[in-house]
């Protein structure tokens, strides 16, 4: 396996799994939220949702930077 077709299967899974990441994240999407009025307070991140945070941003790091080596290596 070439690394240019590595790079093209690094570029899907960081893509897929990011996507999925980022749709479990529910952050301020309660039906009030839409109105203005969303009830809740900001408070930090915690335990679960920390991790996730983490973990997308690590999946996008790894997709942005997968995509540039795949335009930096000659076809």
């Amino acid at each position: 396996m070439q690394i240019g077709n590595f790079l093209e299967v690094v570029i899907f899974i960081s893509a897929f799994l990011s996507i999925v990441m980022i749709l479990l994240q529910t952050r301020g999407a309660s039906l009030g939220a839409g109105f203005g009025s969303s009830g809740e307070l900001y408070t930090k991140r915690r335990g679960l949702e920390k991790s996730m945070f983490v973990t997308t941003i690590i999946f996008v790091v790894i997709f942005v930077s997968s995509i540039i080596g795949v335009l930096l290596i000659p076809a």
